[in-house]
């Protein structure tokens, strides 16, 4: 099947349309937070300095795929934030907008002189949203704070893969994806109390450790009553069985979970081993989390003599909770991802057509919507600083001394 050919939508306007966002963050979490915002209507004002934010740099064959994808729905505002005349024009938006977002080592906005004192004394009802590697205090807060290294702290990596091989980190930016969404929901909240309870602005501290260790279950508590840190266990679940990674006849994979009761019992008469629904090692979840190698055995001699295909059709025809693991290409192929549009083309001019996927979540009453492409770098420069009263002479000297950039070509950092 074919990505069906979408356009931008420059007029749709979302739920959040009248909030101005004022992003100053690099790399992910940022950008995958105000990209949720932005697909929903709010104006993302991406402040970027003059070598540009270093998503811009994650190119695939000289393409910057990564800020193709999270920069859509933004606009561009290119700022030498080290020049006093660029932090003034900074200054002179800050009362525009709602929600601004930031992503520097903890104590650098202070040492700019804009820190949150500055920015909610020039708008009391701002939402300032910072987010490091690991808390604006504590004694970690000056370390550096990329997702790698919290992906190994949080305890995800001691628990994830198998336990007779290295801990695996996640093969993306799980720890930033994670806390972009979650400061999603933030700022929302903190918007609400704004705009609904007659609140204040205030300060949001969302370290990429804090969200990350939040979503990965009970830990401590299990901990506290094992005595032992969680096993790494590849693809199995310490909570119910069978849960695994099957391989097929021609060499590809299904994944399958049957964790409920009856799902246990269905599976067992579809493979044609009703026997084992009273046989003891596998009569109840807690006896087959306890003998899970060997189910998996049964389990797997079973699929491994139907190709991926065959095995999805049986296994739901039976019922079953079943799915193929797939690449991309065959991802892309699939008639559910096509009908419902995971993924369509776009207009761009390196790749004629940008496969992108959907705004996330769906709402039926007030979509999101993908209304412009990422910019380019300081493409808004002159509508922006048009409306706080900087003109086309004005402007001149503003380039001239530095203090604004603009054009396609990022300068490097000095």
């Amino acid at each position: 099947m074919t990505l069906r050919q979408r356009d931008y939508q420059p007029a749709q306007r979302g739920p959040l349309d009248g909030v101005r966002v004022l992003d100053l963050s690099r790399l992910f979490a940022g950008n995958l937070l105000t990209q949720v915002l932005g697909d929903f209507g709010a104006e993302i004002i991406k402040v970027e300095a003059p070598a540009g934010d270093t998503l811009r740099e994650w190119q695939t064959r000289g393409v910057a795929t990564h800020w193709k994808v999270y920069a859509r729905n933004k606009k561009s505002l290119c700022l030498d934030l080290r020049a006093v005349r660029a932090k003034e024009l900074l200054l002179r938006l800050i009362p525009t907008a709602a929600i601004l977002v930031e992503s520097y080592r903890p104590g650098t906005l202070e040492k700019m002189q804009l820190g949150p004192d500055v920015l909610l004394g020039a708008n009391p009802r701002l939402v300032i949203i910072r987010i490091s590697g690991w808390g604006q205090d504590g004694p970690y807060a000056q370390r550096p704070g990329f997702g790698t290294v919290v992906e190994g702290m949080s305890g995800f990596a001691a628990s994830n893969g198998f336990a007779d091989r290295e801990p695996v980190l996640p093969p993306m930016y799980l720890a930033d994806g994670a806390a972009g969404l979650y400061g999603a929901s933030a700022a929302l909240i903190a918007l609400r109390e704004v705009e609904h309870n007659g609140g204040h602005g205030q300060v949001i501290d969302l370290p990429l450790l804090d969200p990350l260790f939040a979503i990965l279950g009970p830990q401590a508590a299990n901990y506290r009553l094992t005595g032992q840190p969680k096993e790494r266990t590849g693809s199995r679940s310490t909570n119910s069985a069978p849960r695994n990674v099957y391989r097929t006849r021609d060499g590809r994979y299904i994944s399958l979970s049957a964790s409920v009761q009856s799902m246990a019992e269905r599976l067992f008469r579809a493979i044609g081993r009703a026997d084992l629904i009273e046989d003891p090692r596998y009569r109840t979840n807690a006896a087959r989390v306890q003998h899970a190698q060997e189910l998996d055995a049964i389990v797997g001699e079973f699929v491994a003599q139907r190709t991926q295909d065959e095995n999805v059709a049986f296994f739901e025809q039976a019922d079953l909770t079943v799915g193929p693991i797939y690449d991309i290409a065959q991802i892309l192929k699939d008639r559910h991802v096509v009908q419902r549009e995971l993924v369509a083309d776009y207009p761009d001019p390196d790749m004629q057509r940008f496969p992108m996927h959907a705004v996330v979540p769906r709402l039926q009453g007030t979509p999101g919507g993908i209304r412009r492409s990422a910019p380019r770098l300081g493409e808004h420069n002159r509508e922006l600083l048009a409306e706080i009263g900087v003109h086309e002479h004005e402007y001149a000297m503003l380039l001239d001394e530095g203090a604004v950039r603009e054009g396609a070509e990022a300068v490097p950092a000095s």
